[in-house]
């Protein structure tokens, strides 16, 4: 649906548990601050307005350890009146690692969900 975005990372050892294995809090973590850059590069205006993190739902399905170099692809997977989805892929080597779904609200100033202004939903899509 919407134009996807690529965020390299390499996992350090703040990443890790004991074991060398990325810890799962860090995934979030790395996907905020992909979401972050990719948002920079959809150019999603300042305003009056806000989105919010309304549900979260992460899927893992391989370790990452200690040195790993990954990448996260983050896109749009719906468009609704007032929130959107986006998947976040973290991929490394072609193998999916870990799937991630994100529901984020539109606010407005009066921090009410409202609308998605369809100069944004333009640039998503």
């Amino acid at each position: 649906m919407a134009k996807g975005h690529i965020f390299n990372f390499s996992v350090a050892f703040a990443d890790t548990d004991a074991q060398g294995i990325m810890y799962h809090g860090r995934y979030i973590e790395v996907a905020e601050r992909a979401r972050t850059n990719w948002s920079k590069e959809v150019v999603i205006p300042d305003g009056d307005f806000g989105f919010i993190i309304r549900g979260l739902d992460i899927k893992y399905k391989h370790p990452l350890r200690l040195g790993d170099d990954f990448i996260v692809e983050t896109k749009t997977i719906k468009i609704g009146n007032a929130s959107m989805t986006i998947e976040q892929k973290f991929v490394k080597d072609d193998l999916i690692c870990a799937i991630m779904n994100i529901t984020i609200a539109y606010l407005g100033s009066d921090m009410r969900p409202t609308a998605i202004p369809e100069s944004i939903t333009n640039m998503l899509s």
